[in-house]
């Protein structure tokens, strides 16, 4: 039995787009829906949603077959619970809050074995599908793709640093948060905001490495492709549940 392919990594890799749906309901059974709608991925959220380990895993068997790729956002930059998520068979990271490059060279070594990391090893996890991907400690990292989530203004000063981390695959741009390091909480479409978020996508892009974003605009996401962000998460389920089904009740209510 094979290593499973990262469909998602080898995408940015390639200068691919791939356009993604955040997620923050915490349900195998919508996660089973939405992995079939058409997305190239998905983002599971622990750091602003009330998934635990186990959630994930529920989440992940209910992915597939479907056309998405399963991103995590793991609540830290944690080695622990990256041990965790990798041995369940997470195999894309978003970690959040990354403002150094000391922070995010150790992101990259708690997904790798050692010598090149810390990751500690179980001899058959479900990430090998219980031991039956017998090289998969020595192939797991070919496949494990780190992306790291930029968001303070620390964070901007140390872009190209952070950037330049070997086995760092993407930065994403953290808009809201970014938006209140920036002086104008919950306005992420503040001009200083969009000047500092396009600034950043250009500055990543001449690092080499794929950059990504949220929003629930839809012209503002078409710009953010037009500028080359490889991985746009263009919603989210929580929104888009509230939405249809307001619209919905107001068409029958008036």
């Amino acid at each position: 039995m094979d290593l499973p392919i990262n469909r998602f990594k080898h995408a940015i890799q390639s200068g691919q787009k791939q356009i993604g749906l955040w997620s923050h309901l915490c349900s195998n059974i919508s996660t089973e829906i939405l992995a079939h709608c058409g997305y190239d991925w998905l983002l599971l959220d622990m750091e602003h949603s009330p998934n635990e380990v186990g959630t994930i895993l529920s989440q992940l068997q209910a992915m597939n077959g479907g056309t998405a790729s399963a991103i995590i956002r793991p609540y830290w930059n944690d080695m622990v619970l990256f041990k965790r998520l990798l041995d369940i068979g997470v195999q894309t990271l978003l970690v959040p809050y990354v403002q150094t490059e000391e922070e995010a060279r150790n992101a990259v070594a708690y997904t790798r074995y050692p010598t090149q990391g810390v990751r500690g090893y179980a001899g058959a996890p479900r990430a090998s599908n219980y031991g039956r991907v017998k090289d998969y400690a020595h192939r797991c990292q070919d496949e494990i793709c780190v992306l790291v989530q930029v968001e303070t203004i620390d964070g901007l000063k140390n872009l190209e640093a952070i950037a330049s981390v070997d086995g760092i695959d993407g930065v994403f741009i953290g808009p809201g948060d970014l938006s209140a390091a920036l002086g104008h909480l919950g306005n992420p479409k503040h001009p200083d905001v969009l000047a500092a978020i396009e600034d950043a996508i250009r500055r990543i892009q001449a690092c080499g490495k794929a950059a990504g974003i949220l929003t629930g605009d839809e012209a503002l996401a078409q710009r953010y492709v037009e500028l080359g962000c490889l991985f746009v998460a263009v919603g989210a389920d929580q929104n888009v549940l509230r939405d249809g089904a307001q619209a919905l009740a107001a068409r029958f209510k008036g």
